[in-house]
């Protein structure tokens, strides 16, 4: 019973007439969407699509993500997602790395997607998105599984690349299995749960601990194809929501809506894909009365490593301690673990950690050292065992000799009332090696005053820390998780 995709056939067959997704007005049951995937599954299989052929699926939040992407597994695929709003240069990479044979895309995306599919060869599969069944309504449906191990890859998640080109993290049917039990039991998942799913259901957050988590209880998985914040106030209110899960940029985004919207069915909400400023967090619960569960994950993780359990004592700024199953380890440049209380790279080990980086040997041996996943992020592990990121071990800057944390500025620049988003980031100096500089967004109706708020910083941080030049800008660049893109900032010389 190692296929993924058992988690729907058994929902199916308790909770049948229950509603599985929620799209508007628009319901479909358990037992609906079974018979779509099941649907799919045959039409790849009549298809030609083996045990472990790799299959793109290019979809935004819409029904047929679910059911392509359950019906897939069910015939034994791997899947492959890519973001529907990726270039054909981008798409192209995807299909040749992973060797796709299927693309599956909707209209939206088809001018990029059709040069990229006919340069690798990859076989176009067009999906009309009122169309659930995703084509596949005239076939007959599978009534079996594939049979798959449990160390079988189920999917293939490329990282954002930002030491080069993207990487394929090959996740197990195990490793997501396990990760997906671990957090219903985070998140005390039951099939009375309305769970919002606005994350991108192509990247491993949305996928993993929404989908894949809603249908393995039998919650209801209500579908937000854009994350826009008064749509989302809406649908809450509309559809009872129980459970919302977003990245910070999110909650900053929902803190500026006008108040009235009846919120009040949310009883958690779920934070990660960044580090969550602590001003964020304190406002947004005083404002929605529902307390942020902050965790950490990564695609390599499956991707929850570690969370502010529900029954544990919570720390504001922390991401909580590792779930079960998980160690980690925090480790000096030597390799070796470092007192508590002192920074350090995270390294994991357990059964979310991913099989390896697909036909990346070297890469791997490079990531995965003695069982242990170095995460590249840099975190100090306080007396209690919680976790504190202090940010990407790459993303360190060093002014003169000095580390400087670019999370801490951050945490500095959020306090600032005037202040919507910041990104804190290393610039050339010729005798310093580095300097520091901020792009900053502010709230609407608010003067610049970069004086004012370099002042600000300076009050708080040490005198090599604040940032000695800041930039204002309309918006920042962000990914499709909504996670502010650091790289993709060009400061103005």
């Amino acid at each position: 019973m190692a296929n993924l995709a058992h988690n729907l056939v058994l929902t199916a067959a308790r909770h049948p007439h229950r509603p599985a997704l929620r799209l508007g007005d628009r319901t479909w049951t358990y037992a609906e969407v079974d018979v779509m995937s099941a649907r799919v599954a045959a039409s790849l299989t009549a298809d030609g699509l083996r045990p472990g052929d790799r299959v793109g699926l290019m979809l935004p939040n819409v029904p047929a993500f679910v059911v392509l992407y359950y019906g897939i597994l069910r015939a034994g695929g791997t899947v492959v997602p890519v973001n529907p709003l990726f270039k054909a240069r981008e798409i192209e990479y995807y299909l040749s790395d992973s060797g796709a044979g299927h693309l599956f895309t909707t209209d939206l995306s088809l001018a990029e997607a059709e040069p990229a599919a006919q340069a690798t060869g990859t076989r176009l599969v067009r999906v009309d998105m009122a169309d659930v069944t995703a084509g596949a309504g005239s076939f007959e449906p599978l009534a079996a599984v594939a049979d798959r191990t449990g160390d079988a890859t189920a999917a293939i998640f490329y990282t954002s690349g930002t030491t080069g080109r993207p990487k394929g993290a090959e996740l197990s049917h195990d490793n997501l299995a396990r990760n997906v039990e671990v957090v219903t039991r985070l998140f005390d998942l039951s099939e009375q749960d309305v769970m919002l799913g606005c994350l991108p259901l192509f990247h491993i957050f949305g996928q993993g601990c929404a989908m894949n988590a809603a249908l393995r209880q039998g919650a209801c998985l209500v579908l937000v194809p854009r994350f826009d914040p008064a749509e989302v106030l809406r649908a809450i209110e509309r559809d009872r929501v129980s459970i919302f899960e977003g990245v910070p940029t999110m909650y900053a985004a929902l803190l500026q809506q006008p108040s009235g919207t009846d919120t009040s069915s949310v009883r958690l909400c779920v934070s990660g894909g960044a580090s969550l400023p602590v001003p964020v967090l304190h406002a947004f619960e005083k404002q929605f009365d529902c307390a942020i569960l902050e965790g950490f994950g990564m695609s390599e993780c499956s991707p929850v490593v570690s969370f502010n359990h529900p029954d544990r004592p919570r720390k504001p700024g922390s991401v909580g301690t590792p779930i079960d199953g998980v160690e980690v380890r925090v480790l000096g440049p030597d390799g070796t673990p470092v007192p508590r209380g002192e920074t350090g790279e995270l390294a994991v080990r357990g059964h979310n950690v991913m099989k390896g980086y697909w036909n990346l040997p070297e890469a791997t041996a490079e990531t995965i050292v003695d069982g242990w996943l170095r995460t590249g992020d840099l975190v100090r592990e306080d007396e209690d065992g919680y976790l504190f990121v202090v940010d990407r071990k790459k993303d360190m800057i060093i002014r003169g000799g000095y580390n400087v944390y670019p999370r801490e500025i951050e945490e500095v620049l959020y306090e600032h009332p005037d202040v919507l988003e910041a990104a804190v980031l290393g610039i050339p100096h010729d005798t310093l090696g580095e300097d520091i500089a901020a792009a900053v967004v502010l709230r609407p109706g608010v003067g610049q005053d970069p004086t004012e708020l370099q002042q600000f910083v300076k009050d708080r941080v040490a005198p090599y820390k604040y940032p000695r030049e800041i930039v204002f800008l309309d918006a920042l660049p962000k990914g499709a998780s909504g996670k502010i893109l650091k790289r993709e900032i060009t400061l103005p010389s």
